[in-house]
């Protein structure tokens, strides 16, 4: 469905409308209010929640006005009329959807289950459309009637705030992605991969050789995130996409997040900065594993370790004392509960053990070697590629933010917390950078297919890397992560991490961890410790290789 197609068939879908409909379609439009309905009210308006009798009248109008393509009057059906109607209009309009027939299920308080059976229709060619969804009937705001609560998943459970339907020719050829094996990945075999192929279709179907077919497909609102086919009318030739994953790492990825809800892994190979697995276990279908933005907990200690190493602060056998609390500018910082203070700990045994006030303790330097709030940024930025905006990994994703902090917030972000924000991705590149000293660029097609510029950094000093690739392992074999990681042979190393979330009684949980040439970042939203969640996780991961 190409830019040009769609604006002459959305044109010819709103000239049909003015034309035909002409006063009365405005009529119709002027007449709806906030929440949809009549604008005339009630003697009485009626409160609460809508009763059987008003849920079964109300699904019933909505689909009537639906099934037989009427969609300014199902839009003044639904509690949001201005929303609903471009969607509805489509859906019989550019989207060339008819027959359609609706089968209510057995209404469950004031959610009613519904079936669709349909038919996409274009230039001659039909092929069937079926699907279920479900909608839920709510009170108006200002009117008091009972009206259908008005979500883009209504019309197709696929479909969300922004999106719209089209049928035409493809926006993109079809792919067949295959690994880096050559073995084919499908959004079937892989669901987590779903949005991903949407996206390297998007944005190389044209580079990959083959030619665009005629399908019905979800149009999202961003650009950067490619069409969802849901039928196809006739078939592309599909062009072949090598990409970086690993179809082993692929479905071990697939198999650990299923295990918590909310979770999201990582994957990559640290001596190329190849993608090798993704996979994220949500009920928003969000790609938090490369977008997401939130607080990284302890695993950030990693690159703290790093700054407190890079500008002489201390060592991995250095004095890095580990009290019950520290104060960093009047905000008193913890240990989990249960740690033992240790005074005369090392940089070493305070990293295996994440004791946070080891790390706060020396947030300032030292009067010979001073930190600043700048620092942490530095360390980030120049060594390990974070926080520039410039990652270009063939998707869309979010390369780090560690700002430069005043106050209190200097010492959070110290420990993950405060305003620093990762997501899977860039802690499984900051541990890959970590043991090997190099920043290689995450990606997930080759740069040669479009001759795209990754990102650089200057990476660490071999003596730094070497260090915290030592407290990795001491962590995995004998620390916070051992418990996650035993069992697994080869060269292995590990950090666990929880961070607090405002309003939330139960911290994010957090693991980064590597194995050889493998290494993991995991996050189970409100999972707990992250040895508890996150870290079986990376662990299965890791344990079936690239």
């Amino acid at each position: 469905m190409r830019n040009g197609a769609k604006a002459a068939i959305v044109g010819g879908v709103f000239a049909v409308m003015v034309g035909g409909a002409g006063y009365g379609a405005y009529n119709i439009v002027s007449a709806v209010s906030g929440d949809g309905g009549s604008a005339g009210t009630a003697a009485e308006k009626k409160t609460g929640p809508p009763s059987a009798d008003e849920v079964e009248e109300a699904s019933r109008a909505f689909f009537a006005a639906w099934k037989e393509g009427d969609a300014a009057t199902a839009a003044a059906e639904t509690n949001n009329a201005q929303a609903a109607r471009p969607l509805l209009v489509a859906y019989g309009g550019q989207a060339h959807i008819t027959k359609v027939k609706i089968t209510p299920g057995t209404p469950a308080g004031t959610t009613v289950p519904f079936s669709v059976a349909a038919t996409v229709s274009y230039e001659g060619k039909s092929k069937p459309l079926a699907y279920e969804s479900e909608l839920t009937v709510v009170r108006g705001k200002t009117t008091g009637k009972a009206l259908v609560d008005w979500q883009p998943a209504v019309v197709h459970p696929e479909l969300k705030t922004g999106d719209t339907l089209v049928t035409g020719e493809a926006a993109s050829p079809p792919i067949e992605a295959v690994d880096r094996n050559g073995v084919v990945l499908t959004k079937e075999k892989y669901p987590s991969l779903g949005p991903v192929l949407d996206s390297l279709r998007d944005k190389y179907g044209d580079k990959a050789g083959g030619t665009p077919g005629i399908e019905l497909a979800i149009r999202h609102e961003s650009e950067e995130a490619g069409d969802t086919s849901l039928v196809t009318l006739a078939k592309g030739e599909a062009g072949k996409l090598r990409t970086t994953f690993s179809a082993g790492a692929q479905a071990a990825a697939e198999k650990a997040v299923k295990q918590y809800a909310e979770s999201s892994v990582v994957a990559v190979k640290p001596s190329t900065g190849e993608v090798l697995a993704i996979a994220n276990h949500r009920e928003d279908g969000f790609n938090a594993a490369f977008e997401g933005r939130v607080a990284p907990g302890s695993t950030m200690k990693i690159i703290t370790a790093a700054m407190f190493i890079d500008n002489g602060v201390t060592s991995m056998n250095s004095p890095a004392p580990c009290p019950s609390d520290a104060v960093w500018m009047s905000r008193k910082f913890h240990n989990l509960k249960g740690m033992q203070p240790n005074e005369g700990a090392t940089l070493a045994n305070s990293f295996m053990r994440s004791c946070n006030t080891a790390f706060v303790k020396l947030v300032d330097g030292t009067d010979e070697k001073p930190l600043t709030d700048e620092s942490l940024t530095t360390e980030a930025q120049e060594r390990f590629g974070l926080g520039k905006d410039n990652w270009k990994t063939g998707v869309v994703s979010f390369d780090g933010s560690v700002p430069a902090s005043g106050g209190p917030n200097r010492a959070a972000n110290a420990i993950g917390q405060g305003e620093v924000q990762m997501n899977p991705l860039n802690m499984a590149s900051v541990t890959a950078t970590a043991i090997t000293g190099t920043f290689r660029q995450p990606f997930v097609v080759s740069p040669k297919l479009d001759n795209r510029q990754l990102a650089t950094a200057r990476g660490l000093p071999s003596d730094t890397a070497a260090q915290l690739k030592q407290m990795m392992r001491l962590t995995a074999t004998g620390g916070t992560a051992q418990k996650a990681m035993s069992g697994l042979g080869g060269d292995i190393g590990g950090k666990t991490g929880s961070a607090e979330v405002d309003g939330k009684e139960t911290s994010d949980s957090w693991f980064t961890g590597f194995r050889n040439d493998i290494a993991a970042a995991a996050m189970v939203q409100q999972g707990g410790h992250g040895g508890d969640a996150a870290g079986p996780i990376v662990a299965q991961v890791l344990r079936a290789g690239g």
